[in-house]
Parts: structure tokens; sequence; C-alpha cells
């Protein structure tokens, strides 16, 4: 009996209540900072006491299904729902991701700008960590980051670590052998950014996205741009913030990649 009341005060040591982690996300990412296209923090709540958690980039229903398979008691994404404009009813595709969550008991959190922009876990910066920038930090707004490549490189060996480190082959503009000192980036869909990475006297820009006229902007502003992916640049943050919460509360955390190509 004993021995029994002992395991069971080991299980609920290793959970944590939902809101308390939620609470925890919400104060460390800073998210009142922040005027988003969608809700952060808590968004589909499941069950109240959480020991497994499973992270992600999107809240698909592929996502959602393996995050049950895994036993997860809540899912941490960076594209969850409910985007501003978007349709309210909980009909169709999405009629269906939140009735998956429901029967499994799953609570949703997300976290959109908040995860971009955070310093330590958040994606801008992971990316710089996973492709070697030197000096990384962000330009006034927090969204855009600058950094150094020490030694600096020919674009085509740079085009070559991005695809190496981000398992995805980048789209590139510019001449492959020119030298390239200093970059920008800001991960997903910012190629519009792309004014104020020249603006910054950078070499070149990496985001995740391209656009037809972004193509034409750095041809005639003269600096390199590499689109890696959205998904691809944005798979990070998650797995930092996700590594951070298992140490913080001894969750048991799960990241899930569902590969995609865009």
């Amino acid at each position: 009996m004993e021995s029994h009341k002992r395991a069971i005060l080991s299980y609920l040591a290793m959970m944590i209540d939902l809101n308390e982690l939620v609470a925890y996300c919400n104060d460390l990412l800073d998210c009142d900072a922040f005027d988003d296209y969608a809700p952060n923090g808590l968004q589909v709540e499941g069950e109240r006491r959480v020991s497994c958690l499973a992270t992600g980039v999107s809240a698909s229903l592929e996502l959602i299904q393996a995050a049950a398979e895994r036993g997860a008691d809540a899912l941490l994404v960076h594209h969850g729902w409910f985007w501003r404009g978007e349709p309210a009813p909980l009909t169709g595709i999405k009629g269906r991701r939140v009735r998956a969550l429901m029967q499994h008991g799953i609570s949703l959190l997300a976290y959109h700008l908040p995860l971009d922009a955070h310093a330590e876990y958040g994606n801008n910066v992971q990316l710089a960590r996973q492709l070697d920038f030197s000096s990384p930090e962000p330009l006034p707004g927090g969204f855009l980051w600058r950094g150094r490549l020490a030694p600096s490189c020919p674009a085509r060996v740079l085009g070559r670590r991005i695809a190496h480190c981000l398992d995805r082959e980048p789209l590139h503009v510019g001449h492959p052998d020119d030298e390239v000192h200093t970059i920008a980036w800001c991960t997903g869909a910012a190629q519009d950014a792309i004014d104020q990475a020249a603006a910054a006297g950078v070499d070149a820009y990496l985001t995740g996205e391209v656009s037809e006229r972004t193509v034409l902007a750095a041809r005639e502003m003269g600096i390199h741009f590499f689109a890696a992916g959205h998904h691809a640049t944005e798979r990070y943050g998650v797995q930092a913030l996700g590594a951070h919460l298992e140490a913080r509360f001894d969750l048991d955390v799960h990241f899930i990649d569902i590969p995609n190509p865009a």
C-alpha cells in the first residue's frame, strides 16, 4: 500500500495544472505586449492536469492525431486557430480538428508573434543558432534580426548550409559567387521585410516564403535573398520552448514534425 501511494505521489509530481502552465508561458513570452492576428495562450481547454506535452508548428488534424497517439494532455504550437477575419463556425476542417482535441481531452496552446520575437526561445534566435550566425540581434520592432557570417562565405556556400541545416533547398536570388558577410532574417512569411533588411545594410536576407515581387525587389536592391520555407524556418521555437518546459516542470515533452514543403 505504501509503495502504491508513493507511486501515485511521484506521478502527480510530474504533472502541472493546466492554468499554471498557461500562465507561465503567457508571462514568459510576454503575450500582452503583442497585438496579434490570433489569440495567444490557451485556445481549447482539455484535461486540467498535464504530464505529457506535444509540440509542433501548426495545429493540423494530423498533428492532433499524432499527439493523441503519444498520450499528450496538451499540444503547444506556433500556428494555432481563430485567426482574425476567418469564419467563426466550427464546421468542416475546423470542426474535425476541434472534435479530435475534445475526444482525446487535449488542450491547445498557441503562441504566434510572441514565439517569433522571444530573445531566448523565439523562432528567430533559434534559427540563428541552427545556422551558426554570429552576433545575432533584433532590429527595432523585434521581428527582423541581423547577424554576421564568421567567416564570410560565397552565397552558394551559405545556400548549402541552409539546405543542410533545414533539410530544405532554399530559393536563392543573387550571384552564387558573391561573398556574404552580413545577413538579416525573419522566419515565416516575412518576404516583404526585404526593404528593412536592405535598409539595414546587410548583404543577404533570409525568410520562409517568397513572392514574385520579392525576387524583383532583391535584384533591384542588390541584396541576396533566400526563401527556405515557412514551416522549415519555424520548427525551432516550439522545440526550444518545449525543452525549457520539460526541464522546468519535469514534463514528458515530444516535438512532432509534420513535414510541409511550404
